[in-house]
């Protein structure tokens, strides 16, 4: 091979014909799209190349990404813009209100990027998001999907969870023996006893977590996490198939089928989830109104049969 010879491109995993979506399109997406805007709102569905975001902005279901668009770190998975972000807004909870409110929506999923810049990681923030929502839209329940908070977890954590959220998502996104390659900047038993603290200070709240497939994790790795998650008490397991963004970020190593996830999710509610989702396209706001429903009634299930078990 001369310098003249091209390089052979690395190969990359072809996209089987289930992970496939169509392009957004409609009035409805355009107007999501454009309240957003208007209210300076950053969105996950944006930032980080959701696939689902033609179905959901359709739907006039976003969810806020709050604390800018700019990440602290640099996660091999993501595709959010890492740097020095800016200054927190101070009129972004009302923004997040008042799109609530516009939208009508009835579930409401609000994340943020890592701000290891800030004191408290950015935890002020979404009890001021969840504040207002309360002011405004008050029969909106509230998911809160929020980072590890690292080095400040515990006084994060029940600061948020004084502000009494009714779903607190934080996901574990992959199996520990992948953190230092996939995510590196964060600690799997850490996030593990940030969700566990969330059912100690209030176990009224649902907390759920979610991890990708195709980065190369074993099928036993992932039963272990399930396992993990359970000891922490974790109501909630989505499971979706990892898409890589760019050339730049991880490599996809599998694509996880349909019966491959159906068979996962059979394992998960056998070890006692109070919800499973699991699929190729999901992803942890996907259809969470629903899911959420589902949460609420599957406790009562659980509660009412233990209420009415024989001595």
């Amino acid at each position: 091979m001369n310098e003249l010879t091209p390089l052979p491109r690395p190969e990359r995993v072809r996209k089987p014909d289930w992970i496939r979506v169509k392009a957004p399109t409609g009035n409805a997406f355009n107007e999501t799209r454009q309240l957003m805007r208007r209210l300076n709102l950053a969105t996950v569905c944006e930032e980080a190349a959701c696939p689902n975001i033609g179905e959901c902005w359709t739907k006039k279901h976003a969810t806020v990404m709050i604390l800018g668009d700019t990440c602290t770190r640099a996660c091999a998975f993501c595709n959010v813009k890492t740097g020095m972000p800016r200054a927190v807004d101070l009129k972004e909870p009302q923004h997040v209100a008042d799109a609530a409110a516009e939208l009508g929506l009835e579930h409401i999923v609000v994340t943020s990027v890592d701000r290891d810049d800030l004191k408290d990681g950015g935890a002020s923030q979404f009890v001021k998001v969840i504040e207002a929502l309360r002011r405004t839209t008050p029969n909106t329940t509230i998911e809160i999907l929020t980072p590890d908070f690292r080095n400040k977890a515990d006084a994060a954590v029940e600061a948020i969870v004084a502000a009494r959220p009714d779903v607190y998502n934080h996901n574990l996104e992959t199996v520990p023996r992948l953190y230092p390659t996939i995510r590196p900047g964060a600690r799997y038993y850490a996030s593990l006893r940030l969700l566990e603290s969330v059912k100690r200070l209030d176990p009224t709240i649902f907390t759920k977590s979610g991890i990708m497939t195709g980065l190369g994790e074993e099928r036993l790795e992932v039963h272990q996490v399930m396992d993990d998650m359970r000891s922490a008490d974790i109501d909630f397991l989505t499971m979706g198939q990892y898409l890589q963004p760019t050339p730049k970020h991880a490599k996809v190593q599998e694509f996880t089928s349909p019966k491959a996830f159906a068979a996962y999710a059979a394992i998960a509610r056998a070890k006692g989830f109070l919800l499973v989702a699991a699929s190729p396209l999901t992803r942890s706001s996907y259809h969470a109104g629903d899911d959420f429903a589902k949460m609420k009634a599957a406790r009562e299930l659980k509660l009412g049969r233990t209420v009415g078990a024989p001595a």
